[in-house]
């Protein structure tokens, strides 16, 4: 919470490119060339949300959890674990006006449909759908609104593999949520450990290398339309950066569905700090998996309207809102709290680092535990995924994804390199030949934040026949201790034929960041 998201530079960036797209003079005739260069006009969406660094009313009129009660529709609320809002689903559910009629899906999807999603079991949300709509857009009585409040999926382990295309587990179904069957089971923190056992009275301290976070995976996953490498990888590595604590091996399973809380007693030495906290699945074998995370700006801690500075020394009670979750841990695993003072490139790092020194006597874990039957009823059969055809399309280029984490021995600098290039390929329907090539890279020293520095390229072309455009941007951020600074290009052309040029250089100073 309050962090500034390396998603902010890279849709940003994304955006930065999907907008310079010129529109087909198929559909808008001899006005297309106009509507281009206007098109190209268009601010930087990326200086626009650095601007709004707080919680005001650019984000808050899109938020539904501003005012829960505006909402008189019925909802079926639908997201996957892997997804970058993992969260809408158990929040609206709660938090509904009573009268609304409401259902909650969760598989263990990243960013798309249920029906074409990875990690699979996808199932026939389509038809779903239509049976959601028949019943409170036409009236059918179908028996929708007698099925289950909410169906999700409980995920098992599997080997930490940033490409699998399935996820073993299994569905289950609450007749409400919140769920009678979930209960709170709090560990505390001592000598390493976490248990259930008296608090002790001591304090640790941590201060992570940067480029902790890099084992994360990607913060929204999006597998269409080609597989690629975006779940998280093992954990280890990042653990190695972080204080760590583990439970003992589990006697038996442990089911949690619903939301990891940490609550956390800490001083900072510094006006600025986030901490990271991640929940992991620890094999006997020492193979970590991550199951859910959380990050906090601490001087957003009691909001992100309006930032409050650390006071170096000072003892602050924080909490940690984790990623909601369903996941098994097996008997012989154990559970692992990492706690990190870095999240790289998950969150932009402070100006400074951080020391943080917490208090284990006022600290603990919140677990939410299935551990029972009440309120569970029969998990639905889902029907068989189903979609439309895809238009026919010619593949004229091969496309490629690749994700390369280095380090430059010289130098010290880390990197997450990602390329994305989706070849060329004609549409048969229309006539068009349509190829893109994007990159990322996000780069760090391990003691210096503010090497901290993301760069994305993005090469798009379109055309038919003796029509072609293309266009190329590129835009570079990095930070000072007090200003972010974002250096932008845009070019297009027409054929070979340079018809439009356009930088950006400014900075936007840090809003306790």
């Amino acid at each position: 919470m309050g962090c500034l998201a390396g998603q902010t530079v890279g849709w940003g960036a994304v955006m930065f490119g999907f907008n310079s797209r010129p529109p087909d003079p198929a559909v808008v005739g001899d006005r297309w060339r106009d509507m281009w260069l206007e098109r190209l006009q268009a601010p930087l969406f990326l200086e626009t949300w650095l601007k709004h660094q707080r919680r005001d009313d650019l984000w808050v009129q899109g938020s539904p959890c501003e005012d829960y009660d505006k909402i008189e529709c019925p909802v079926y609320a639908v997201t996957g674990w892997a997804d970058c809002w993992p969260n809408t689903v158990l929040r609206l559910l709660e938090n509904l006006p009573s009268k609304v009629p409401r259902r909650g899906l969760v598989g263990p999807w990243g960013h798309i449909y249920p029906h074409i999603a990875f990690p699979g079991p996808g199932t026939g949300f389509l038809q779903e759908a239509v049976r959601w709509w028949d019943r409170w857009l036409k009236g059918i009585q179908n028996g929708v609104d007698a099925e289950p409040c909410f169906v999700g999926y409980v995920m098992e382990r599997v080997p930490a593999n940033a490409n699998h295309r399935e996820r073993s587990g299994r569905w289950i179904a609450q007749s409400s949520w919140p769920s009678p069957a979930v209960s709170v089971r709090r560990l505390h923190f001592a000598n390493g450990r976490l248990g259930s056992a008296e608090r002790t009275t001591s304090s640790f301290s941590i201060c992570s290398p940067q480029s902790c976070g890099l084992c994360s995976g990607e913060y929204m996953p999006w597998y269409a339309p080609r597989k690629t490498a975006q779940l998280p990888l093992d954990q280890r590595e990042d653990d190695a950066k972080s204080a760590c604590f583990d439970t003992e091996p589990l006697s038996g399973p442990l089911d949690l569905l619903g939301t990891p809380i940490v609550s956390l007693c800490l001083e900072s030495d510094k006006r600025v700090a986030l901490v990271a906290a991640r929940l992991c699945d620890v094999a006997p074998n020492g193979a970590s998996s991550l199951i859910s995370f959380g990050i906090l700006n601490v001087a957003q801690r009691e909001g992100r309207e309006a930032p409050q500075y650390l006071t170096p020394g000072k003892r602050y009670t924080v909490t940690l809102r984790l990623n909601d979750t369903g996941y098994r841990v097996v008997e012989n695993h154990h559970l692992r709290l990492a706690l990190s003072t870095s999240y790289w490139p998950m969150a932009w790092p402070t100006p400074e680092s951080p020391t943080l020194t917490v208090h284990v006597e006022e600290s603990h874990v919140n677990l939410p535990v299935r551990e029972s039957a009440v309120g569970e009823c029969e998990a639905p059969v889902f029907g068989a995924a189903e979609g439309a055809e895809p238009m026919a399309t010619t593949v004229m280029r091969a496309g490629h994804d690749a994700r390369t984490i280095s380090r430059d021995v010289e130098t010290g600098v880390v990197s997450l390199e990602i390329v994305k290039d989706a070849g060329r390929t004609h549409f048969s329907h229309n006539g068009i030949e349509a190829e893109s090539v994007t990159t990322e890279r996000f780069s760090v020293h391990d003691e210096d934040p503010l090497s901290a520095c993301a760069e994305y390229s993005c090469d798009y072309g379109v055309g038919r026949g003796g029509w072609q455009a293309r266009t190329r941007g590129r835009l570079r951020m990095t930070s000072t201790p007090v200003d972010f600074v974002v250096e932008a290009r845009l070019e297009a052309f027409e054929g070979d034929s340079s018809v439009f040029e356009r930088e950006w250089n400014f900075r936007v100073p840090r809003d306790a960041f």
